[in-house]
């Protein structure tokens, strides 16, 4: 048994709405703008004083942020308005466009309406004859907390995106799926639909809903883990595909030494994704376009670089490459002791959380985590885990494969995610994968440590069932090497119209920055 979870742990270490039709009330509607509320506070800010609303309500605002700022702190009379009062008092703005739909409070300034709307943000975000590009803030409607890798599709569609570490996204969509519904899910969350055509060239906040499963539910529907994790693999066949598709995804890697960016690689890879009866090493990997930008280096900083990121990304595949956590053993053979530790929701339907960990006595560093399994299909949604904390220093030399003599590394930190979104035809394929590996940096005659944080992960951006071939021998990228080195094109208009996880501040000042100094190296010659 060791010998094989051994091999396990080394092979993932070593790899590092139906169509609503808008109605915009006017002042005679007296349904819901001419209901009453009641404002508390006189001075707060915009965003603050809708939530009132909200609370009282239940009806939640989208509008543009940059148009509508959020954070301006204004004075107004405490007392009782109506729902349309409120809001032309809180935002100052008697002329902006009010529209209901579903439980969504739509405003909007006049001029929002044209074809082409510049918003001063990160980037420009505009609809076109041929595209419409969406963007915004995802949050909890409670604490107002962002909701990192909240997941954005498209009904009927396999386009799709997820929020970066702030909640943030951006999503390019051909202008024939404007009167879709675009759907924001999340572990824990109600999920929110809002029609394409109501978003486009904006950038909206949008707050999801927690649900809360009482205590007495999770009592009554305990089962039995082990029975929960088998159920899922007998019905891995029916959930996760049999055949090849193609997947457009972002990839993005990057290393960070003492809480600084000093590189960052992004690209868009088309991958040959085998059918799950098939190992990660049949898939195959295609570059499609990538940008690999390295800061100046500090006199103290170390270089490093990340090997087979990629290929960790195919191998944290679980469902198709099964770690130790999944294979199958007897009770008293595993390694590992299976909890059924709570109920969440997702997509509206209940999920069963079974936490695993390495069981005492075991001092070899394996893994501990949570498993969200779909308690009507048994399809695994999504897994959080990590390498056991109190063994992880034992794990270093898995994670380095080689490194100067004056340096000395220490695993402090070994942390997955992967989560898995049906398509179109119900069939589920990983949506989202990210490692994070940080370690301790001590140097000779050096006082103090320093830390070291790697970090890959992988969007699922587009699928596509329709002529599916393996790539030629000449179109293939070893997923093994490191994909910083990879030799590439600068583009200065580079995403053009992919979706991509958008870059959290440190990244994107990194990213302007880098493009500035190109710009400039160009003006010069």
């Amino acid at each position: 048994m060791k010998i094989a979870v051994e091999n396990t742990f080394h092979r993932i270490a070593a790899c590092l709405l139906l169509i609503f039709i808008p109605i915009i009330l006017q002042a005679d509607d007296g349904n819901i703008l001419n209901r009453k509320v009641k404002i508390t506070k006189s001075k707060e800010t915009v965003y603050q004083l809708l939530k009132q609303i909200s609370d009282q309500t239940g009806y939640l605002f989208i509008y543009d942020s940059q148009q509508i700022n959020n954070d301006k702190v204004v004075k107004i009379r405490k007392g009782e308005y109506t729902i349309r009062e409120a809001i032309y008092t809180i935002t100052g703005n008697n002329k902006l466009e009010i529209t209901v739909i579903r439980n969504h409070i739509l405003l909007r300034v006049p001029s929002d309406i044209t074809t082409n709307i510049t918003v001063a943000s990160k980037d420009t975000i505009a609809s076109t004859s041929n595209l419409i590009t969406l963007g915004g803030i995802v949050y909890d409607k409670i604490n107002n907390e962002p909701i990192a890798y909240c997941a954005i599709g498209v009904n009927n569609s396999t386009i799709g995106t997820i929020t970066n570490q702030n909640g943030e996204f951006r999503l390019t969509l051909p202008d024939s799926l404007a009167k879709n519904m675009i759907k924001l899910s999340h572990i824990g969350y109600l999920n929110e639909e809002i029609e394409v055509s109501l978003l486009a060239g904006q950038t909206v906040r949008i707050s999801l809903e927690p649900k809360v499963v009482p205590l007495q539910e999770i009592i009554v529907r305990a089962v039995n883990p082990l029975d929960i994790l088998r159920n899922m693999m007998a019905n891995r066949k029916k959930n996760y595909p049999s055949l090849p598709v193609y997947i457009t995804t972002f990839y993005r890697e990057g290393v960070e030494h003492k809480k600084k960016v000093i590189s960052l690689t992004e690209a868009i890879l088309k991958i040959y994704k085998t059918g799950y009866q098939n190992n990660a090493a049949s898939d195959q990997v295609k570059l499609v376009k990538m940008r690999n930008i390295i800061s100046s280096q500090e006199s103290d900083t170390i270089f490093t670089k990340m090997k087979s990121g990629v290929n960790a990304c195919l191998l944290l595949d679980v469902m198709k490459v099964f770690p130790d956590f999944l294979i199958e053993q007897s009770k008293e053979e595993s390694p590992y002791i299976y909890t059924h530790t709570d109920i969440s929701v997702v997509d509206n339907r209940r999920v069963n959380v079974i936490s695993f960990e390495q069981k005492k006595g075991i001092e070899q560093p394996l893994y501990r985590g949570d498993l969200f399994i779909d308690a009507e299909n048994q399809a695994l949604l999504e897994v959080h885990f990590e390498v056991n904390p109190e063994h992880v220093a034992k794990a270093t030399p898995q994670y380095i494969e080689r490194k100067t003599k004056d340096i000395n590394l220490t695993l402090q930190k070994a942390q997955y995610t992967v989560s898995y979104k049906p398509s179109i035809d119900g069939i589920y394929y990983a949506n989202h994968i990210r490692g994070d590996i940080e370690f301790k940096v001590k140097r000779k005659r050096r006082l103090f440590a320093t830390s070291l944080h790697l970090w890959f992960e992988m969007v699922s951006c587009e699928i596509s069932t329709e002529n599916v071939k393996s790539f030629a021998r000449s179109e293939r990228l070893s997923p093994y090497n490191i994909f910083s080195d990879t030799n590439y094109n600068y583009d200065r208009d580079f995403w053009k119209n992919f979706n991509i996880i958008l870059p959290e501040d440190k990244l994107e000042d990194m990213i302007i920055n880098s493009i500035n100094q190109v710009v400039e190296s160009q003006i010069k010659k």
